[in-house]
């Protein structure tokens, strides 16, 4: 990437995801049948990073793997990805983080994730990559990694004046410090109930959540799209349709591409537009990183 500015540096995790196809889920004490077991680079923070390269951003990461063969399998799907590894660390004696993932038969995902070394991401890990997250417009984060390494990374991006996006996947709660700097925080439906400790329909939950402190939000629902706020109002954004062969990954898709715009310059609403082709897009294809698509699969707006 030599000394071309970022447009998105990533701060989170990565993970080998290993993946079954089922017919259905086993009940408490059942065992079932699966497919061949397929292992796939992955993880939110890898995952988001490929899918903004992929779709022709300059992408950074800044994270941690083991030395074994699963970190091996990360760092050549982001260097084959164009991602650049310079803040990528390897963490002798620990795993790889692992996501076990089952796909049923309408392509919906259930994941049981292992942090492995994506526990040990932390403040020196986000200080030591201080100049690349003060450079990049946009700076996004996931709760796949500890708090205090999402903290600091947030705080250097705006004291840096940066845009900080947080996906809030697997969901946790927000200190207010944090939800303040959030530009917006990214949600989907179950992730905005449980801030708000009850469900809702996604166009009041996001009205909701954007009064609860952070400066804009987006709350996703699928193939029912995207409902976004900040202070322009409210805007509910469909999503192309799409057949789904698997969900993995389509929100990582939808927020790499909504960061990418969002550095381009684009307002919420319009990066929102283009977010919801990306994810549409990635439903199509097994698998995460697999699965994102360049600027040319994009379905039609």
């Amino acid at each position: 990437m030599g000394q071309r500015r970022c447009d998105v540096a990533v701060v989170g995790s990565l993970n080998a995801d290993l993946v079954v196809g089922v017919e259905r889920r086993p009940a408490p004490g059942e065992t079932v049948f699966g497919s061949d077991l397929a292992t796939h680079p992955g993880g939110k923070g890898a995952n988001q990073a490929v899918a903004a390269a992929r779709l022709g951003g300059r992408a950074a990461i800044v994270g941690r793997v083991g030395d074994d063969g699963h970190g091996a399998l990360l760092r050549d799907a982001l260097a084959a990805g164009g991602v650049d590894l310079a803040h990528l660390a390897a963490t002798p004696g620990v795993p790889t983080g692992v996501a076990l993932i089952t796909v049923g038969p309408d392509g919906d995902n259930s994941i049981i994730v292992s942090p492995g070394a994506n526990a040990r991401l932390g403040p020196a890990d986000v200080e030591a990559a201080r100049a690349l997250i003060e450079s990049a417009p946009v700076v996004s984060l996931q709760m796949e990694v500890p708090l205090p390494a999402v903290e600091a990374a947030a705080g250097a991006a705006a004291r840096a004046g940066r845009r900080v996006v947080l996906n809030l996947s697997p969901p946790a709660p927000v200190p207010d410090g944090l939800l303040a700097l959030c530009d917006p925080l990214v949600v989907n439906e179950h992730e905005a109930s449980f801030l708000l400790g009850g469900s809702g329909d996604p166009a009041r939950m996001a009205a909701a959540l954007a009064g609860a402190g952070p400066r804009s939000v987006a709350v996703t629902a699928g193939a029912g799209g995207v409902v976004v706020a900040d202070g322009r109002g409210t805007a509910a954004v469909p999503s192309p349709r799409s057949e789904a062969v698997d969900t993995t990954g389509a929100g990582d898709a939808f927020t790499a591409a909504l960061c990418l715009r969002l550095a381009r310059g684009d307002s919420l609403r319009d990066a929102a537009r283009y977010a919801t082709r990306a994810g549409a897009a990635a439903v199509r294809r097994p698998g995460a990183q697999s699965s994102f698509p360049t600027p040319e699969e994009l379905p039609a707006p």
